[in-house]
């Protein structure tokens, strides 16, 4: 989700002309419209290149292509995978793979085998500090149980009265070392990085400006990523400050990596860029289409 103060993308200048969004989210995971509606309203926010990319599922993917395969609009298929890296969670997304691989999906059938149970001990975890029914109010929420997630209990406690909108829920109840925050055995990089691979796509770095990492642990982060076959990063995000695409486009040029853009979008009511909201990537970074 989005959660931090956007950047000001007026201010980026650059030649290139291409309108992509590789980066959103429908039910199929936690987003708050159909894969179809996703694609719908990216083609009519003029959104030229497109990728739907759910959370550990390849639910939406379908739908989403057979609306933009009516429009003039190019679909990428995409995913968006959780991982565990350096005690924390990260994702990384996959673009331009086959989504038949069968390595791929015995690998992502297996991390959503495990949310469900997570969501239980949330819930355990939110009933000692007097938040009731948190399982129960979560799963209204989730259209596939198995892909129950921290979003979908924000959603709840804010239905409920307990904070004012999803960042508030988040910074005060989800994330580590808040009462609803549990541990769980996410993906490795190394396993997701391989599925993406071996399946033909390209693995990217997804926001890497929302990570609590010092300097040091970033760069761990992406001489690993790189090493295990990892080839782009996410420049441009929904929720990345100006500093933030100054910083990734320059580690975008020291790594070799190709730079990726997209919104993150979930809905309109909880994403600060609407699909197709971001402006081009800064000059000089190769983009990450150039290689689909």
């Amino acid at each position: 989700m989005c959660y931090h103060r956007p950047f000001d993308f007026s201010r980026i200048v650059s030649p290139a002309v291409l309108v992509a969004d590789l980066h959103s989210h429908s039910r199929a995971s936690d987003g708050l419209l159909s894969p179809a509606e996703v694609a719908r309203r990216a083609a009519a926010n003029g959104v030229e290149l497109f990728a739907l990319t759910d959370h550990d599922d390849l639910g939406g993917l379908a739908a989403a292509r057979a609306v933009a395969e009516q429009s003039s609009m190019r679909f990428i298929d995409g995913v968006e995978i959780s991982i565990e890296w350096g005690g924390l969670q990260v994702h990384i997304v996959g673009l331009d793979f086959d989504p038949r691989d069968e390595a791929l999906n015995a690998g992502l059938a297996w991390i959503r085998s495990g949310r469900i149970d997570r969501a239980r001990r949330m819930s355990a975890e939110l009933e000692k500090v007097g938040i009731t029914g948190c399982f129960d109010g979560a799963m209204r929420y989730a259209e596939n149980p198995s892909l129950i997630s921290r979003s979908h209990f924000a959603r709840y406690l804010v239905e409920i009265g307990i904070c004012k909108d999803m960042r508030n829920v988040f910074e005060s109840y989800l994330v580590p070392g808040k009462p609803g925050y549990v541990t769980h055995r996410w993906a490795t990089l190394a396993e997701s990085v391989g599925w993406i691979v071996g399946a033909g796509g390209i693995a990217v770095i997804a926001h890497p400006g929302r990570y609590k990492f010092s300097r040091l642990q970033m760069r761990n982060l992406l001489d690993e990523f790189k090493n295990c076959g990892g080839r782009a990063i996410e420049v441009i995000s929904g929720s990345h400050s100006q500093d933030n695409v100054s910083q990734f486009s320059r580690l975008a040029r020291e790594y070799g990596f190709l730079a990726s853009c997209g919104s993150d979008f979930h809905g309109p009511e909880e994403s600060y860029i609407d699909l197709g909201g971001t402006m081009p990537l800064p000059a000089g970074l190769a983009p990450v289409w150039d290689a689909f």
